[in-house]
């Protein structure tokens, strides 16, 4: 079985490369897979079957209706899976839209929609053994207090255990160079998440959908 997988950053399409062989297996033994990162999220266009002007600078939802369309007539093409945080959106009401942006594309028998909530770094803190193997001196009190997929400032609450000086660190860096810490958490901390005692549900969530995709095409 094959995947297309759609994430709007590379520091998601990094930590995404190093799930997949735990969930998956092996690259090319039973399934195979490409991870498309691209420049931020953007937004959906108003006119779904009319492009937007701008739909091919990266940005994940403003092209996503010919990035859908595309793909879902390619053959050897089983599953595109679409990983996006949901920030601060009520999830019902947008999973709404990007389902209704499949089914005008003719893409939604292939596709699933997974958000992160509030953001990526959500499915981190929702692993805190992971979090302290990575970092030993995280702070304990900060990850105990955490609220799973809670709407909290997810990558600053993360930022706050265990970068030293916290989100001020980070924020006083600002620019490209802050990302480099969400680089540094999926190379430290993705390698050590456990599915099974994560308390993340849309992590669970998205490593659940992927199983049933691959369950589904043995039927």
């Amino acid at each position: 079985m094959h995947f297309e997988f759609l994430v709007e950053d590379s520091s998601g399409r990094e930590l995404v490369e190093i799930l997949l062989p735990k969930l998956l297996g092996a690259q090319g033994f039973a399934h195979s897979w490409r991870v498309h990162s691209y420049k931020g999220l953007g937004r959906l266009p108003r006119d779904i079957l009319r492009p937007r002007s701008d739909a091919y600078k990266r940005v994940l939802l403003d092209g996503l209706p010919q990035i859908l369309r595309g793909l879902s007539r390619c053959d050897g093409i089983d599953a595109i899976v679409v990983l996006i945080d949901a920030d601060k959106r009520p999830c019902e009401a947008f999973l709404a839209e990007l389902l209704n942006v499949a089914k005008s594309c003719g893409a939604v028998a292939k596709t699933m929609f997974r958000l992160a909530i509030e953001e990526i770094e959500a499915w981190y803190l929702g692993d805190e053994a992971a979090i302290l193997e990575a970092y030993p001196r995280a702070k304990i009190k900060i990850l105990r207090n955490y609220v799973p997929d809670s709407v909290c400032d997810t990558w600053e609450t993360l930022a706050d255990a265990v970068v030293v000086g916290g989100r001020d660190t980070v924020m006083r860096i600002g620019g490209p160079h802050a990302g480099d810490y969400k680089h540094e958490w999926a190379r430290t901390i993705g390698p050590k998440l456990v599915v099974e005692r994560n308390r993340s549900q849309s992590f669970r969530k998205f490593c659940q959908g992927l199983q049933r995709k691959t369950l589904d095409s043995r039927a």
